[in-house]
């Protein structure tokens, strides 16, 4: 290994190297193509910088002049390229690298100015990486090295066409190396194609995968998803946590809902642009957010260095989504924990997901309001600032504190302003307990209350406000019909009493508004409970039956069927009848044997071409011939007789020919039996 590699690491703490670093470090390995299968999380990056740098360092430990890039680093992602530059700026900094980077959603004339200013390493996309190479603002010629990152994944997003278009318009004599978490039989393909003898390095393992991160599948009721996923977030209090959702409409809910329970939140999905997804990164890098809720755009490349928890709020599609999710957490030998939310309805597929992904999990119920109040108490007793020395700063106000106040009230202080700074976790349900049938609401006292749909009342504005100033619970108030002028509500019988000692003898509830209370079920025309009144009372009818009205018109209908005789020259439905032509198959007047004839046009037919009569004496039917223009004069004293005229000894021409200079030229000709091929004739 280079020195001044050496030194990188261990400034950065490295005092061993993962599996993955050794083998590709390995001597038998160096300058040699590499098909390179390791789990997520295990030091891709580190390795493949040490693999490519003896060939890139050569003899020395550090590079020269910076010019044509010599190495080319692909990455699927925008989020990954720009980490893996990061990775790749502190392992290389002490050997004097320039590293650029090209990727989607960046200035591209920015990213021009760089490549020409010249760069030692290139980490790129490729989308953007194939439109510098066809603009010309990239040189590959000098290139030593070129990596292929997450290779299964970017064929996946189908940038098979980008690679094999960059691959060929590399050097033919350079190292090519490709990471890929699994190796399909395309990554073989590609590999069989663009390498050279490529040594074929796995450091994974079906029984050994994601050995540092601990699954859990947690049972929840179809209404407590989103309570479930706060309870955990407050369960384990993660520096850094990722909440996994498929669509942005979920990631959208999601993020509103924990920001509203005082959660500091950030978002990642596709809509974003380039810009908020680095200002979201950074600030869980930074410790202004602890929570990100993302799409599985993130699922890949994404690495923050106190993240601990990955929690599944919806099931990925497939295992190699799972793995990709849960890889973001048990980095380079650190422990973390992947949460999967398994509702009733989706315990089978979660159950199938990891027997794909050959993971095993503990299935338990999400953590209750109590488990996480226990975890808080654990974690505040567990603090170390217990045990550290008062400060001098500090001595003077906790002297008035213990002189003012009792031990007592110091303790419970502390505690209001410990929760304060924590969310309340939720209540849940049991997963287990059948979901209940709703039981009947009973008898029941309507209400009349001032305001309908002309002031804007709506039932979930109405529900709140009864509830808090009626003393009711929700199970307690039944329909609520908005009517146009006032709003009719129902409430339980047994309710009544109460209801009524808190709204007091004024009966009005906020705004002022009257409440009044009804004798009797109002009619809602349909939209209330039915009511039973016993059986509704007879109307009378007219005299005439219902569906009988008579003839139509002034026409009697006469004796005789409707249907039962033929009618004119219509036959006998009742009869069978031969089958004639037409009558059953539709006729296609497109594939009509004998075509119908063309009507002929209006007036006696013109021929395409009249025939030229020999002389002005002779006629000929049919033939038009052009009207000669008067004579004119030029100023050379001549006679013309201008375009139209025939020429002495020339035949009229007839309409519609070319009457070109070329065509008059060969019409004399012929009239003075000379042979020409244009131009004047001779005199």
């Amino acid at each position: 290994m280079k020195k001044t590699l050496a030194d990188a690491l261990e400034a950065r703490g490295y005092t061993s190297l993962t599996a993955v670093q050794e083998a590709v470090t390995n001597p038998e390995t160096e300058g040699k193509d590499l098909l390179v299968s390791a789990q997520t999380g295990s030091g891709k990056t580190i390795g493949f910088g040490l693999a490519i740098a003896p060939r890139l360092l050569g003899e020395g430990d550090r590079f020269d002049t910076a010019g044509a890039p010599l190495a080319l680093v692909i990455a699927p992602t925008r989020e990954l390229a720009l980490q893996v530059k990061r990775e790749l700026a502190w392992l290389f900094e002490k050997a004097g690298s320039v590293i650029a980077s090209t990727v989607g959603g960046m200035d591209m004339r920015d990213e021009r100015r760089a490549l020409g200013r010249g760069a030692h390493i290139v980490v790129a996309t490729p989308g953007r990486l194939r439109d510098h190479i066809m603009r010309g603002s990239i040189d590959l010629s000098g290139l030593q090295a070129v990596v292929l990152d997450e290779a299964d994944e970017m064929l996946d997003l189908g940038f098979r066409e980008d690679l094999e278009f960059i691959l060929e318009n590399a050097p033919a004599e350079r190292q090519t190396l490709l990471f890929s978490a699994t190796v399909p039989a395309a990554i073989a393909k590609l590999a069989k194609s663009y390498q050279n003898d490529a040594l074929r390095i796995a450091t994974t393992s079906g029984a050994s995968q994601h050995a540092d991160i601990e699954y859990r599948a947690l049972k929840v009721s179809a209404r407590d998803g989103e309570n479930a996923i706060i309870n955990v977030l407050r369960y384990y209090e993660s520096p850094n946590a990722i909440v996994f959702c498929n669509t942005r409409a979920m990631v959208n809910r999601l993020t509103t809902r924990l920001s509203n329970r005082g959660f500091s939140v950030v978002a990642l999905s596709g809509e974003l642009s380039q810009n908020e997804r680095t200002h979201a990164l950074q600030a869980m890098r930074d410790g202004r957010a602890r929570v990100c809720v993302a799409t599985d755009v993130a699922a890949r490349g994404i690495d923050l260095p106190n993240l601990d928890l990955v929690v599944h709020a919806e099931l990925p599609t497939n295992a190699e989504t799972l793995l990709h999710r849960s890889g973001r957490t048990g980095r380079a030998g650190r422990k973390g924990v992947s949460v999967l939310i398994a509702p009733l309805a989706a315990q089978k597929k979660a159950s199938r997901l990891l027997g794909w992904a050959k993971l095993s999990a503990v299935w338990d119920a999400a953590p209750s309001a109590e488990d996480v109040a226990a975890k808080d108490e654990e974690r505040m007793l567990a603090n170390p600032d217990w045990l550290e020395p008062i400060a001098e700063s500090d001595q003077a106000t906790v002297a008035k504190l213990t002189e003012q106040f009792t031990t007592e009230q110091i303790a419970a202080a502390y505690l209001r302003l410990y929760h304060e700074r924590h969310s309340a976790p939720e209540e849940l349900s049991d997963a287990n307990e059948p979901a209940k049938a709703r039981e009947p609401f009973g008898p029941s006292v309507w209400f009349s209350l001032e305001g309908g749909r002309a002031a804007g009342a709506e039932p979930r504005r109405l529900l709140p406000m009864l509830c808090k100033m009626g003393n009711l619970t929700k199970e307690d108030i039944g329909a609520i019909r908005i009517q146009p002028d006032a709003s009719m509500i129902e409430i339980r019988q047994g309710s009544v009493a109460g209801f009524l000692a808190a709204v007091g003898p004024a009966m009005t509830l906020e705004d002022d508004a009257k409440l009044t209370q009804l004798d009797s079920a109002p009619n809602l025309g349909g939209g209330g409970p039915r009511r039973d009144d016993g059986p509704r009372p007879d109307k009378p009818r007219p005299d005439k039956p219902r569906y009988d009205k008579g003839p139509r018109g002034d026409k009697p209908r006469g004796d005789k069927p409707r249907y039962d005789k033929p009618r004119g020259d219509k036959p006998n439905f009742d009869k069978p009848r031969a089958k004639t032509p037409g009558t059953t198959t539709p006729v296609d007047w497109n594939d009509d044997p004998t075509p119908r004839a063309k009507k002929p046009k209006s007036g006696a037919a013109k021929p395409k071409y009249a025939k030229k009569p020999q002389s002005l004496n002779e006629s000929h039917e049919g033939a038009v011939f052009a009207k000669a223009k008067k004579p004119r004069h030029s100023k050379s004293g001549k006679t013309s007789t201008g375009g139209d005229a025939p020429r002495s000894g020339a035949p009229k021409t007839p309409v519609g020919k070319p009457n070109s200079k070329k065509n008059r030229a060969r019409a004399a000709a012929k009239s003075a039996g000379a042979p020409h091929k244009g131009g004047k004739p001779k005199a």
